[in-house]
């Protein structure tokens, strides 16, 4: 196994620099949600670290998987990618995504060993979306069923990795519920974005939200996305005592969101493919920021 066709692989199929602090934000915001929004004082720091191991394994594996799902499609439609290219074999990559599995169990046993019952259940989860839910020609027919299918499996890592906070103390604040619903919807967000390609550069074979339903239309459905991501921003803003900061912040990253969108609805240039991918991302990142530390910083300014 070359150490340089690693590097390439996780520079094209799991960057590094955009995932790891994006999940750090997503791991230590989730558990300093579920601290405010119960009243308790945030854990150690053991809970922030196993978080970030947990959430970085898990989306490893949730590319190693989809690795081993779409490689057909790959080896068809999509021969650049490291693995149809040859750059690195499938098998290497599999056995990297089972040598992770303890990782992620050490992680949440060391901290708190009941929610390794959460963990297996995201890979319950994970599991069935590989394999999709045994009737995949179905289910690609239905791709808003698909997304929808796929995105459900966010609100289950986030209530693993709040459980690192909540369960060690008995319960879950009731509002956690909008925090869930909130990384259900701000998966969408990614997922739709990174697939509103140009016009130009739309594969034969390769499913994107911008070829099923046009640029303009997708778009607007992405638009939808952000508005209810904004809306359960300021409803768990609301419940932890900024819900003016979430309404401010979160308000001019939405108008960021809505004017980028008009933009590319009007020139789906490649350009503007590029930045739609790259607003989701901020997007959803400044929404943890603002969920899980504006309430710590208004306490301590």
């Amino acid at each position: 196994m070359s150490l340089i066709a690693l590097w390439i692989y996780q520079k094209e199929r799991f960057p590094l620099a955009k995932t790891g602090p994006l999940l750090a934000v997503f791991s230590a915001a989730s558990i300093c949600v579920s601290a405010e929004l119960s009243g308790r004082p945030l854990p150690g720091v053991g809970a922030f670290v196993a978080g970030f191991l947990i959430a970085m394994m898990l989306f490893f594996q949730m590319r190693v998987c989809d690795e081993y799902k779409d490689l057909e499609d790959d080896l068809r439609f999509r021969p650049d990618r490291p693995i149809p290219r040859g750059l690195i074999s499938l098998k290497t990559i599999v056995w990297l995504g089972v040598a992770s599995m303890p990782i992620t169990v050490l992680a949440a046993w060391l901290w708190h060993p009941p929610v390794l019952w959460l963990l297996s259940l995201v890979w319950f989860w994970l599991a069935v979306m590989t394999v999709e839910f045994g009737m995949p020609a179905w289910l690609k027919a239905r791709p808003i069923l698909y997304l929808l299918s796929h995105m459900a499996i966010m609100p289950l890592i986030d209530l693993l990795l709040t459980s690192l906070e909540w369960m060690p103390n008995g319960k879950a604040a009731l509002g956690l519920v909008l925090f869930l619903a909130l990384s259900f919807v701000n998966g969408c967000v990614l997922e739709i974005g990174r697939k509103l390609w140009a016009p130009a550069r739309e594969i034969v074979g390769v499913d994107t939200y911008s070829g099923l339903w046009g640029p303009a239309k997708a778009v607007l459905i992405w638009t939808a996305c952000v508005g209810a991501s904004f809306a359960l921003l300021l409803g768990v803003g609301a419940l932890t005592g900024v819900f003016w900061i979430s309404f401010v912040l979160g308000g001019s990253g939405a108008a960021l969101c809505l004017i980028s969108a008009v933009a590319y609805a009007k020139s789906p240039t490649e350009k503007a493919e590029k930045r739609m991918d790259t607003l989701a991302g901020l997007w959803v990142f400044s929404c943890y920021a603002i969920a899980g530390f504006a309430p710590i910083l208004m306490r301590v300014f």
